[in-house]
């Protein structure tokens, strides 16, 4: 989740935006959901083993390198789901992530950020745009699903692991929301 601070009180706090709820709710109505704290890479795999957690979503927020915390309890959640052979869908951040994780370097991108545009690929549609990083080039284990006009990477999706990425938020789109994500977010987890 990504790090807040609250005004007034001088404590770091995690958060989702509730924006979230309605596109699962849409996309996933059968199945049960719940934000990870950021716990930290010696924390993180027994919460979730606990929780019976068998899934995973990384959104988006948050520059890597900002907040440490959520950087080493999102590479520990990477690395159990990798463990487990569990999927993941990585939004955004989470995408840029997933790229780091499988040691792919990412690259400043310019013109990406509150904006509309097309990828194409294996997905091919109009995108909400948020990021300014990008992956260098498809990281190892991954095929590319999209890019943007100007070749930044949009999407990927592992060869030997059932993980996906993209760079827009589908949870940002109006109700209702985009057919496509709904059904590759219902491909990967069901």
């Amino acid at each position: 989740m990504r790090v807040t601070s609250a005004a007034n009180y001088a404590e770091p706090r995690d958060a989702i935006a509730q924006d979230w709820a309605a596109f699962l709710a849409s996309a996933l109505p059968e199945a049960a959901w719940m934000p990870l704290p950021n716990l930290g890479q010696g924390h993180i795999r027994a919460y979730c083993e606990s929780w019976g957690v068998n899934r995973l979503i990384l959104t988006g927020g948050d520059d890597i390198g900002a907040t440490p915390l959520r950087d080493e309890t999102e590479q520990e959640l990477l690395a159990w789901a990798s463990d487990m052979e569990l999927p993941v869908l990585g939004v955004c951040r989470g995408m840029q992530l997933m790229a780091l994780w499988a040691g792919c370097p990412l690259i400043p991108i310019q013109s990406h950020v509150g904006i509309r545009h097309p990828v194409a690929g294996t997905i091919a549609k109009d995108v909400n745009s948020f990021h300014t990083y990008a992956p260098q080039a498809c990281p190892e284990g991954f095929d590319v699903l999209a890019q943007a006009p100007d070749g930044a990477i949009e999407a990927i999706r592992g060869i030997h692991k059932p993980w996906e990425a993209w760079m827009w938020h589908p949870e940002r789109e109006s109700a209702p929301f985009d057919p496509i994500d709904k059904q590759r977010i219902r491909n990967l987890f069901l």
